[in-house]
């Protein structure tokens, strides 16, 4: 039997898993620093149990995306705010221009986990309109996110770790949604990096970490064999290792020399 809140059923294909623990709401608006010149945006409002909590603090405005009709219309009749402004869409359709005027932003979400991915890219490429954020995501992603070596480390991680600073924050049990989803939860807390490295033909140099991480068992030359990377430039010790036991400096290092003369 589908899971209903406020007599509205919950719907599987938006990955609906309402949180319920005002602990972990607290905790996620505890992490972040609202000001009453602090703009907010929500990805998936559901029910309205964290706006509810944000539309609490002093903020200067609230910008909820909520790609569901039925939750949205509940949220502005029970929770009206005149600093509160309701989208009714996909945050991956949205035209995040819109954000411009007052910027910086501050996130706070539990994302639809089904999605994650896509709406942690669309981040990244809209960071300049970001100050900071907390996060709800499976607690799978949250280690592949922040994992600096070994199992689950890869691309995302080195790509994720590159444009942002990222903090472990509560773990969350299933038992703290409606309806429990099967996995553990894990708030994280984020901001853009100030400083980037500095890496040289960088679209091309995340193609390569690519193909590094492409069979994560195989070695660093198993994998770049039948690439176009010219594997002569690299040292035999190097070519031996996986890509999993590479730091992100190892890997950029490698990069420089394969690029050394070009």
């Amino acid at each position: 039997m589908a899971a209903v809140s406020q007599g509205i059923v919950l719907k599987k294909r938006y990955g609906q898993h309402f949180l319920r623990d005002q602990a972990v709401v607290d905790h996620m608006l505890e992490a972040v620093a609202l000001t009453p010149t602090t703009s907010v945006f929500e990805i998936g409002c559901g029910d309205g149990f964290l706006t509810k909590s944000i539309l609490q603090t002093s903020i200067a405005r609230l910008w909820v995306f909520e790609i569901d009709p039925e939750w949205a219309t509940y949220v502005k009749n029970h929770f009206p705010d005149k600093r509160m402004t309701m989208f009714e869409e996909n945050i991956l359709d949205a035209d995040m221009s819109r954000l411009e005027p007052h910027k910086p932003w501050t996130l706070l979400s539990n994302l639809p986990y089904q999605v994650t991915f896509p709406i942690l890219y669309l981040l990244q490429k809209n960071k300049a309109l970001l100050k900071e954020g907390v996060i709800m995501v499976q607690e799978e992603v949250a280690q592949k996110l922040l994992k600096t070596q070994g199992r689950d480390y890869g691309f995302s991680s080195l790509f994720f770790q590159h444009h942002f600073e990222w903090k472990m924050l509560d773990k969350v049990p299933p038992g703290a949604f409606l309806p429990p989803p099967k996995v553990y939860s894990r708030l994280l807390y984020f901001k853009p990096r100030a400083m980037l490295d500095t890496i040289p033909q960088e679209e091309d140099f995340w193609k390569f970490v690519k193909i590094a991480f492409r069979q994560p068992r195989r070695t660093l030359r198993n994998n770049l064999v039948q690439s176009d990377v010219d594997v002569a430039k690299i040292p035999d010790a190097t070519l031996a290792l996986r890509a999993q036991q590479m730091s992100k400096e190892d890997i950029l290092n490698v990069w420089k020399l394969i690029n050394a003369g070009t």
